[in-house]
């Protein structure tokens, strides 16, 4: 899922509450009002002032936040709109006013009038509704006009259904699909050189009928080449269980997923990666202070060092504390036949006589990382995901070690508190592939914690 989709998914939490908040604001200056207070006199500002309604109102407008996300009004691949939309709508909102009147009976707290919580609900339904109507015009205008989240989209296939589905989608741009490229067959050579330029986001294969092998060949290059695998079911749909299915052209498509990190939990992950580094870079700023001056007095060179790693198959720099002297990198090259890893592209060595003094005591307690809070506050990293690996490394990948690309990397990971540097080099693989495909938020819960603990047992970093 394009992080436009996640925007416009996520969107809808703070537009909903605004929406409920205007509601009840709506209905307040209504109640207020000459016109119906001609009718009925406004007592219960005496005891309720606006500047308490207002705080009660964004109070409970997330309560019914809350019971929209139970409603599943927030799931990331709903299909409701339209009446479907207002009725559910409708029902969510009916459920949090039934709990508002529940705490009212029982509490007695707040005010008596009845015309404002139910003007409230009605307007809230009308308000919401047209809130998420906005959202959705804006995003189709943008993806039509723009393409702005459109998926670049390369259909395979020869029979009817294949061009049912190229029909759909030309003529429905607001889908959000962009036909960059048609083939009849599974020619490899031909889908390397459509997936070059422009780019291609997804593989559709229309027809499930090519040879097993053409099959398998084309579901590892979209695996290498980290592309959104579609086909329509037949023979494949027991390949792995992240799966997700949709409908085309009212043709069932199932997507192949590399993780089950998509969605919500993306978003969430991500906002936990900003509220966690920033917390970490604001706390520890004392200590960065420290080691920098530390660093300074035990050798030569600067404080911190840029390292070239990979995140989802782009470079970025890496920023460590330097426990190494100044020419660590071009010393490596004489050091290669001491490498203990003798499995794998990575290089260990126990006793590396590049690691100054300090630079041991940085390691053993993993304090050489905290830099990296900057690199997962920008977006390089995760707090939580596989170990950040360097081009050349990645460069003798095998085949099922490019699993590791499909997630940002991470400042601690399942392989690093699992046995980190003691772990051979497909053991590291096997957890981290396992951490990719079984991802949950209370499995990135359980290593934050554990990470903890291992920076002071643990002694394989030094």
């Amino acid at each position: 899922m394009k992080r436009s989709e996640l925007i416009f998914k996520g969107i809808l939490v703070p537009v909903d509450y605004l929406m409920l908040g205007l509601a009840g604001l709506a209905a307040y200056y209504l109640r207020t009002s000459d016109f119906v207070a001609q009718w009925r006199p406004v007592l219960f500002t005496i005891n309720l002032p606006f500047e308490r309604y207002f705080g009660l109102v964004l109070i409970v407008a997330l309560v019914w936040l809350a019971v929209f996300a139970l409603a599943g009004l927030y799931t990331i691949k709903s299909r409701l709109k339209g009446v479907g939309e207002f009725l559910r709508i409708a029902i969510a909102s009916s459920a949090g006013v039934m709990i508002i009147i529940v705490y009212i009976f029982v509490s007695g707290e707040f005010f008596d009038s009845r015309f404002i919580i139910l003007t409230a609900w009605a307007i809230s339904i009308l308000f919401v509704s047209l809130g998420r109507y906005s959202v959705r015009k804006i995003k189709r205008f943008l993806v039509v006009k723009y393409g702005v989240g459109a998926h670049s989209v390369l259909v395979i296939g020869n029979d009817e259904v294949a061009q049912d589905i190229i029909e759909e989608i030309e003529k429905r741009p607001g889908l959000g699909y962009r036909i960059v490229k048609k083939l009849s067959g599974i020619n490899m050579s031909e889908v390397e050189a459509a997936t070059g330029n422009p780019m291609i986001d997804d593989i559709i294969l229309a027809n499930p009928d090519f040879p097993r092998e053409d099959v398998w060949e084309l579901v590892n290059f979209c695996e290498d080449k980290r592309l959104n695998f579609k086909f329509v079911p037949n023979l494949f749909q027991t390949l792995t269980t992240n799966i997700e299915i949709d409908t085309l052209a009212a043709v069932p498509i199932i997507e192949l997923k590399r993780t089950a990190l998509d969605g919500w939990g993306k978003i969430y992950k991500r906002a936990i990666d900003i509220l966690g580094s920033a917390i970490g870079l604001i706390l520890l700023s004392p200590v960065f202070l420290l080691l920098a001056i530390l660093i300074k007095l035990d050798s030569r060179g600067p404080v911190f060092v840029r390292l070239k790693r990979v995140s989802q198959g782009k470079e970025f720099d890496l920023f460590k504390f330097r426990s190494m002297v100044e020419n660590a990198e071009t010393l490596k090259v004489d050091l290669m036949q001491f490498n203990e890893r003798k499995d794998g592209p990575l290089f260990k060595m126990k006793d590396d006589p590049r690691i100054t003094k300090l630079g041991r005591t940085l390691r053993k307690h993993r304090l050489d990382e905290f830099p990296q809070f900057y690199n997962v506050f920008k977006g390089d990293m995760s707090l939580i995901g596989p170990r950040p690996h360097q081009p050349d490394e990645i460069a003798q990948y095998q085949r099922h070690h490019r699993k590791l690309l499909a997630i940002k990397p991470g400042m601690s990971g399942l392989a690093q508190v699992s046995g980190s540097s003691d772990l051979q080099f497909e053991e590291e693989v096997k957890l981290d592939t396992y951490y990719i495909e079984n991802w949950s938020l209370n499995l990135d819960i359980k290593i934050l914690f554990k990470t903890i603990f291992v920076m002071f047992t643990d002694q394989s970093a030094c």
